[in-house]
């Protein structure tokens, strides 16, 4: 079996920014021991699996150790593929997901994406987080993740985090953030417990980081960098009880991958 193939770098305009992802095209669900040897060769941090379902598509994710319920980048270059490669004529494709059903809109060179907003609530300091990173967060909140924020840029550039741990948190990871300097705040995101240590760019930790800038700051639209080492740009928006979520996607390569 030969299955079309595209590794997209999200939430970047350039090659070798932003965060590569995998799209597999898929006709049928395979097993799913088959996605996850195939995620675990690709070795990227997600690997997106997407079929046809009447006019709209299914869409699954998986880090080379496991499958996730949400992954922002890996919905981007997707729905790029889709726009760009498949020649998807409409202005918007629906995903259906573990979470429901996610939008994704042809922007001005962009995807925005349509995704939950999620409240981080506030809550105490794991050991784990603290000794990980070094250093106590002024803030620290949990939904799916947890949520540490810093005073300034500077402080999130400079941390250099104990993984082992990290990877004890109760939690699938660890966003740290900080108002922004050109932008209007930054981030981070680890998550070696599930064979990620650094994420180059998150787009489902802003479920949680939109809300939460979005009412320290007083509004609705924001400019977001990752401070990674390979970096990104997102441009986001509070809908409630909805995000979006845009970016630009930088097309690396086209293959095939053969199953037996």
């Amino acid at each position: 079996m030969q299955i079309p193939y595209f590794q997209v770098d999200a939430f970047t305009d350039r090659v070798f920014g932003g965060n590569p992802a995998g799209v597999c095209l898929l006709e049928t669900w395979l097993p799913d021991a088959v996605l996850k040897d195939i995620a675990a060769e690709n070795n990227l941090s997600e690997t997106a699996f997407v079929t046809p379902r009447g006019g709209d598509f299914e869409l699954r994710w998986f880090t080379p150790t496991r499958e996730v319920d949400l992954c922002g980048h890996a919905t981007l270059a997707s729905a790029f593929v889709l726009f760009a490669e498949r020649k998807i004529a409409a202005e918007q494709i629906r995903f259906h997901t573990q979470v429901g059903v996610l939008g994704a809109t042809r922007g001005e060179g962009t995807v925005v994406l349509d995704f939950p907003a999620w409240q981080a609530e506030p809550t105490g300091v794991p050991a784990a987080l603290a000794d990980g990173l070094g250093w106590i967060p002024r803030e620290v909140r949990k939904n799916r993740d947890f949520l540490a924020v810093f005073a300034d840029a500077e402080e999130v550039a400079g941390l250099r985090p104990d993984m082992a741990q990290l990877a004890k948190l109760d939690c699938l990871g660890l966003i740290v953030t900080a108002p922004g300097r050109d932008c209007d705040f930054v981030s981070r995101f680890f998550a070696p417990g599930a064979g990620i240590p650094e994420d180059p760019v998150t787009g489902s930790a802003h479920c949680t980081l939109i809300p939460y800038w979005s009412a320290r700051l007083g509004k609705k639209t924001l400019h977001a960098r990752q401070l990674s080492a390979r970096g990104g740009e997102l441009f986001c928006e509070d809908r409630g009880d909805r995000v979006g979520i845009g970016g630009h996607c930088a097309l690396y390569s086209r293959a095939e991958i053969t199953v037996a």
